[in-house]
């Protein structure tokens, strides 16, 4: 048999019992859907994750106050120093660093003549925005001031800035944030949300009148910024052995970006194949399905099997036709599930254009590459089929 022959053979057989075809790419379309939805879920969110992280920069090791691992009592019972401000000046001061971003972090109420919002506060210094590759709309960042007395400066988030300015310019003007005013030296530019933290609504003041809002004594967290070309274990190394010398003891625990983003990486690959997993699992399940009903299906045209098969049409050729049925469906279904998702994707970023993407170019091309796979199920009742003598499956007629 020609080959153009055998694909229209395939496409009437298809048409001819349409119900059952569309039984069938309904079956791989569900399939096919959940496999390409599930393994795209974990790209998007690894991808998202990856992109929140790294959009403030990838040069940069975080020192926390205390040990992350306590290895034996001695450890348990030592006392920690806390990370001071004249740590991070000290920390300022190491070759290859860029800049030194002091944070204290915490919740209070920002005014505004009779307008008020209850937002995020943080504590930074001057070069926390070049550290976080951040940009001011208007005015200017927090001036480079003594970390020890700074002035009375904040910068607000663009939101925040809008809310309590909404008809004039918030640069000049006075805030109060808790108990103490603030001049307004600077709004910054848009960035969005960051690991559920709006950016946008936060109002960024001197570390030093952070410490004093919040009543405490020591800072949060030290970002260290690198500049390029310097290795992270190398600047690493470099602030473990001032801090220790400082502190007398390794009572902090250091982060570098790239550790925690090689973490993230490994986690959220994990995540993925799992989703992967899952959506295989669920296509195989509908397998049985198709299985099935393409075994009932051939059942049922035992007679055209034995027809086929006394007119002289090879058994190899016999389960091609019939495995070429399967494939069809599998293909047809395999693009409906796409189509649907696509769909869908569309409809989703109208309402929501920050939304990462439904599936990839990987994600959908597995999706298809397992719906084909599956398909291939076709050719076992083909094959029990072709192997019947004819003279047994006419006697079907």
């Amino acid at each position: 048999m020609k080959l153009l022959d055998g694909l229209n053979w395939v496409q009437r057989s298809v048409i001819a019992q349409r119900n059952r075809s569309l039984l069938t790419i309904g079956g791989f379309a569900i399939g096919i859907c959940a496999v390409t939805l599930l393994a795209a879920v974990g790209d998007s969110l690894r991808q998202f994750v990856l992109d929140e992280f790294t959009q403030f920069g990838s040069n940069i090791i975080a020192a926390t106050p205390g040990k992350s691992d306590t290895l034996g009592i001695t450890s348990i019972l030592r006392t920690n120093r806390a990370l001071t401000l004249e740590d991070s000046e000290a920390l300022a001061r190491l070759p290859g660093v860029e800049a030194v971003v002091p944070i204290v972090a915490g919740t209070a109420l920002v005014k505004q003549q009779s307008l008020s919002r209850a937002t995020d506060i943080m504590g930074v210094g001057a070069f926390a925005n070049q550290a976080w590759k951040m940009q001011v709309a208007s005015g200017q960042f927090l001036p480079d001031d003594d970390l020890a007395r700074p002035r009375n400066f904040a910068v607000l988030g663009s939101k925040l800035a809008a809310a309590l300015f909404p008809d004039s310019s918030a640069v000049g003007a006075t805030v109060r944030i808790g108990s103490r005013r603030f001049r307004v030296v600077g709004v910054m530019a848009p960035k969005g949300q960051f690991v559920g933290m709006d950016l946008d609504e936060m109002a960024y003041i001197p570390a030093a009148l952070a410490l004093q809002l919040f009543n405490r004594d020591s800072l949060m967290e030290v970002d260290v910024v690198y500049r390029d070309g310097q290795s992270a274990e190398a600047m690493r190394e470099r602030v473990k052995q001032r801090l220790i010398a400082r502190h007398g003891s390794e009572d902090f625990t250091l982060i570098s970006q790239d550790q925690m983003l090689s973490s993230l990486d490994n986690i959220l690959r994990v995540v993925r194949l799992a989703g992967m997993a899952i959506g295989a699992i669920s296509l195989l399940v509908g397998s049985v399905g198709i299985y099935t009903i393409l075994t009932i299906n051939l059942s049922e045209r035992r007679a055209e099997v034995g027809l086929l098969r006394a007119l002289g049409i090879h058994q190899t050729l016999l389960v091609k036709l019939f495995l070429g049925e399967a494939l069809l469906m599998a293909l047809i279904g395999g693009i409906i599930g796409l189509l649907v998702l696509a769909a869908a994707q569309a409809a989703l970023w109208l309402a929501l254009p920050q939304l990462p993407a439904l599936f990839t170019f990987t994600s959908s091309s597995l999706g298809l590459g397992v719906s084909l796979l599956v398909g291939l199920i076709g050719a076992l009742p083909a094959l029990h089929a072709a192997k019947l003598p004819p003279i047994e499956a006419l006697r079907a007629e």
